[in-house]
């Protein structure tokens, strides 16, 4: 019975530090500091494989991009949707850098010219499959499983540590008797 106990608290606490680090990547961009990192979800599989799609890409802000980095910048759709794309190309245009970008799936280069200030940041890293998580918890049932489950691990464990106190009171009792 101990040793169920012992996993159970194992499994629980394992459980609330995913929980919390996936809430950590949920926040921490969302805070208003200056040069702030972004976690954004890849939609789409224009990147890969080098990015796939459901992975989230991390990007900060750099001072200079260069050809072969990849970026997250505002697209022209109505939405302005974020594109993550590589840099194929530069030059420069009435003393502005513009950038070509491509993704790696693609046969062509984006028909935008990407300028410095459409940019959002370059890409620091990607974690596969981890953007169907958060895309997940962003949604009612999601939140709700976030919220929900790391308080059923608690009050599970407080109740095991209650039972087993209840059972060490009750074994004391029969040795007095």
């Amino acid at each position: 019975m101990n040793t169920t106990n012992n996993f159970i608290g194992l499994a629980a606490n394992i459980l609330v530090c995913l929980i919390t680090i996936l809430a950590i990547f949920l926040v921490f961009p969302t805070l208003p500091i200056p040069g702030n990192y972004k976690v954004l979800t890849v939609l789409s599989g224009s990147m890969e494989p080098a990015i796939q799609t459901g992975a989230v890409v991390v990007v900060k802000p750099a001072a200079e991009y260069n050809i072969g980095d990849v970026i997250t910048f505002k697209g022209l759709a109505v939405d302005n949707a974020l594109v993550t794309h590589r840099i194929s190309d530069s030059y420069a245009k009435n003393n502005e850098a513009v950038f070509i970008t491509k993704g790696d799936a693609n046969e062509t280069p984006d028909k935008l010219e990407v300028k410095y200030d459409r940019i959002l940041g370059r890409q620091l890293f990607s974690i596969p499959y981890l953007g169907y998580i958060l895309e997940f918890m962003k949604k009612p049932a999601g939140f709700a499983l976030v919220a929900i489950l790391p308080a059923s691990t608690i009050v599970l464990g407080e109740a095991i540590n209650i039972k087993r106190e209840i059972f060490r009171k009750q074994s004391q009792n029969d040795k007095k008797v």
